[in-house]
């Protein structure tokens, strides 16, 4: 008998969206992942749950409506993580004349329920908030609802979850090969020891890592995908007000500009063809340009390349003969022969979906459970979306050291479950050591031990993106505290 029912190799959202399927369907299911989870284009996103009006001018229709159904779903499952915004896409006919950005947004409106969300409206941004960063050219907008979300911590929840229903989640663990009988047998180095495991089907969801991965680890012909470089640039606030501000490029793309972390704003994105080792993945000079170009036309403050105070970017693949941006599964099964499926590429938006459907294509081979993750709230996720900011006054009122800004980043991060972290403190100092303004050891040591967390980078810009602030005294006071933790001083 195997040991697993399913081994997935990658920890990115791909893989991790596999496991709480699987898993939660009574599958035994084990991932590993050489890294981090999310450690590479799964932290590098848009951050975007949305249905993508560049999509809808493709005439992508059944492709939007599917993204905003999962937008619904992603509202109700994780309140936290995904937060309702307006859009403020600014008209003038130098590029989409504005007849066709508001018939455009009419179509956007009219294949969902928007499930609460106000509809599209039209603002005059010369006597409107919204317009006080903008250049004074731009006198109409065109204002809409979709979603951000923090991607990082939506990998790590997921993952959580998944582990709370059974699978085995093993960080730090490199699958080296794998050989295909009526079962997969996996050699895995994990930390530094090669053990052996097996499983009744596999599944590759290793991100930029794929066709490298089904060549050398599986031994599978090279599987004919394009790999594309994703960036995106952060620089301190440029507007004062909640929206995301979308800009028509003149080369038709459109650019992003979104608030980020209280005090910064995310433009982006770029996508270029890439070559090369994902994980050596950096933002070319020529993108950090575009995307200060890109936003200067557009924004009162003009943004330099030495503004940029961090540029973040991933590499995605597809199939090199048609680029679906929703993503790609493949399966493959031959009599007497493990399963093995291929998960790649594809957005945020859908990836619960593509993970649903893959698990599915395992039904023929052993019994499940039904489909499930639609209607089940990730850990800390049990509200409503539209009771955020009560949940952020109810932290205050238990947790009364915390200012209104530290509530917002505790609730955004670990929602319901923020008692977990804060436990029955009453002042700050019974949280332990400091680190900057914000990050206590009690923090640190419960994503130490529930969420995976090793070093100060997994803390810093996945579990959270606190290393935007941090001093580099505070990362070494942090550095040398986790290490502690890891290596805990022997007694007797």
């Amino acid at each position: 008998m195997a040991d697993y029912d399913l081994a997935i190799i990658g920890g990115g959202l791909n893989g991790v969206s596999l496991a709480r399927d699987a898993s939660g369907r009574g599958l035994r299911v084990i991932l590993v992942e050489q890294g981090d989870l999310g450690g590479a284009a799964s932290s590098a996103t848009p951050r975007l749950v949305h249905g993508d009006l560049s999509v809808l001018e493709r005439r992508g229709f059944w492709r939007v409506r599917r993204a905003l159904a999962e937008r619904r779903i992603w509202l109700r499952i994780a309140p936290h993580l995904v937060r309702p915004m307006r859009f403020v896409i600014p008209a003038h006919a130098d590029e989409r004349p504005p007849w066709l950005l508001r018939a455009s947004l009419f179509v956007y409106d009219s294949l969902t329920h928007r499930g609460g969300l106000p509809a599209t409206t039209t603002l005059d941004i010369t006597h409107h908030p919204v317009g006080n960063a903008l250049k004074r050219p731009f006198g109409t907008a065109f204002e809409y609802s979709d979603c951000i979300v923090d991607d990082s911590r939506l990998v790590v929840l997921t993952a959580l979850d998944a582990a709370e229903r059974g699978a085995v989640i093993r960080t730090g663990a490199r699958c080296v090969r794998a050989d295909r009988t009526d079962v997969w047998r996996l050699a895995v180095v994990d930390r530094g020891h090669r053990r052996v495991i097996t499983a009744r089907a596999l599944a590759n969801a290793t991100g930029g890592w794929t066709s490298m991965v089904a060549e050398t680890v599986l031994r599978q012909p090279q599987l004919p995908v394009a790999a594309t470089q994703m960036s995106q640039i952060i620089v301190p606030r440029l507007f004062e007000s909640d929206n995301v501000y979308v800009f028509q490029n003149d080369d038709g793309r459109l650019i992003f500009a979104i608030p980020f972390e209280r005090d910064f704003t995310l433009i982006g994105t770029t996508t270029r063809a890439f070559t090369g080792d994902p994980a050596i993945v950096a933002v070319s000079g020529a993108d950090v340009s575009y995307l200060c170009e890109a936003a200067s036309r557009y924004f009162r403050e003009s943004i330099a390349p030495t503004d940029v105070v961090r540029a973040v970017s991933g590499v995605n693949v597809t199939p090199a003969s048609a680029r679906r941006g929703d993503g790609t599964t493949l399966f493959h099964a031959r009599r007497r022969k493990a399963p093995l499926i291929t998960m790649f590429g594809g957005d945020v938006t859908t990836s619960r979906l593509r993970a649903e459907r893959a698990v599915s294509r395992l039904t023929p081979f052993y019994p499940m459970s039904p489909r499930w993750t639609a209607g089940a709230a990730l850990p800390g996720g049990d509200f409503a979306w539209d009771r955020f900011d009560i949940e952020v006054d109810l932290a205050r009122d238990r947790w009364r050291f915390l200012s209104e800004p530290q509530a917002q980043r505790l609730v955004a991060a670990y929602g319901s479950r923020l008692s977990a972290v804060l436990g029955e403190a009453k002042t700050r100092d019974e949280l332990g050591p400091v680190f900057g303004p914000e990050l206590t050891g009690a923090e640190v040591r419960y994503l130490m031990i529930h969420e995976w967390a090793r070093f100060p980078e997994d803390v810093l810009w996945r579990r959270s993106k606190l290393g935007l602030t941090m001093s580099q005294a505070d990362r070494d006071a942090l550095a040398a505290f986790m290490a502690n933790l890891n290596d805990p001083p022997r007694t007797g």
